[in-house]
């Protein structure tokens, strides 16, 4: 089967993205689902698309699905790259639709399943990642060094006022790629910004809870963590952490620990902390997406009305989403 034969049959039965905040369920409702949907004969399969569960070793701090999960619904694109390798969104729309396409063709759903926004969306969406150019970059970084940001920012303005409109005139590091973006293609920075079009058809299902009972399941995730040892992993894995892994939430809390900076308590404190403030920015991100179709975490039908919306969309009830979406693509200005 071709390609567009394998596209042909994804639409029919359409590739699902469960999204939300972390620690809303998203794992939970993926295996459910799945199962679910298995009994009326329809084979799934899950695909991640967390940032961090692709990295060998890192378990405890990216609440990565247990052995038992795994066994339970098979799951692709975790422990994949070792954590002193690097992923980047670019690569991982190259690998997740890889993997989409393999299973369309073996007739199996794909579910995705992640709180990693643009990861998400990098695998259905239409968006495109142009590459870099050290040397233009380097150029880029000496003048915002040696004449400060303002005039960067300015001559962004003159090339793409569009893109400088929706972005923030202190973000050097988002100015300097704009400008990049510009000099590499010729184009326009906003030319390459996320569009909220699929072109892999699908269904996006997002998790929502009240802000009080999400920050309650924070908290006990990250005792769990503590109990889980997590500890003991940053300091197994610490000596392979790559600059890109390191940037997982929690891990650096803890290097400050074992290198008696903090306490223990203060360093899971600040976990907790700040992991309610990342599972706020994520609800924003998600928030601007008028394709996804909220469902309330909480609710004893969840499974059930994830099941109805997974099967209206294979009978087209919501193939209009994708026009009205277009008008909120500005949303994403400076996300690339």
């Amino acid at each position: 089967m071709e390609g567009n034969d394998a596209l042909e049959a994804t639409s029919r039965r359409r590739v699902v993205s469960i999204v939300g905040p972390t620690a809303s369920g998203k794992t939970g409702l993926g295996i459910a689902l799945a199962n679910a949907l298995a009994e009326d004969g329809d084979s799934c399969e899950i695909v991640n698309a967390d940032a961090y569960q692709m990295y060998r070793g890192m378990d405890v701090g990216t609440a990565k699905p247990s052995a038992d999960e795994r066994a339970r619904v098979k799951h692709h694109l975790v422990d994949v790259i070792d954590a002193n390798d690097s992923m980047s969104v670019a690569r991982f729309q190259g690998m997740a639709r890889d993997c989409i396409r393999g299973l369309s063709l073996q007739g199996i759903r794909p579910i995705l399943v992640g709180g990693s926004g643009l990861y998400a969306r990098a695998a259905l969406d239409d968006i495109r990642f142009p590459g870099t150019d050290p040397s233009v970059r380097h150029e880029l970084e000496r003048r915002a060094a040696e004449d400060g940001p303002g005039l960067l920012f300015e001559e962004l303005r003159r090339k793409d006022p569009e893109a400088a409109a929706h972005m923030d005139a202190h973000n050097v590091r988002r100015t300097i790629r704009a400008l990049e973006v510009i000099a590499i293609t010729g184009m326009p920075y906003s030319a390459n910004l996320p569009r909220y079009r699929y072109v892999v058809p699908c269904v996006q299902i997002g998790l929502d809870l009240p802000r009080e009972a999400l920050d309650e399941r924070i908290d006990q995730r990250t005792e769990l963590m503590r109990r889980q040892g997590f500890v003991d992993e940053v300091r197994r894995i610490r000596p392979k952490l790559g600059a890109t892994a390191a940037r997982a939430l929690g891990y650096q809390q803890i290097i400050d620990y074992l290198d008696g900076l903090i306490d223990l308590d203060e360093a899971f404190a600040d976990i907790a902390q700040k992991t309610k403030r990342l599972a706020r920015k994520q609800m924003g991100w998600f928030g601007r997406d008028p394709r996804i179709h909220w469902l309330q975490a909480l609710n004893p039908r969840l499974l059930e009305n994830a099941v109805a919306i997974v099967r209206h969309a294979d009978a087209g009830d919501y193939d209009s989403t994708d026009a009205l979406a277009d008008s909120y693509t500005q949303h994403h200005l400076g996300a690339v």
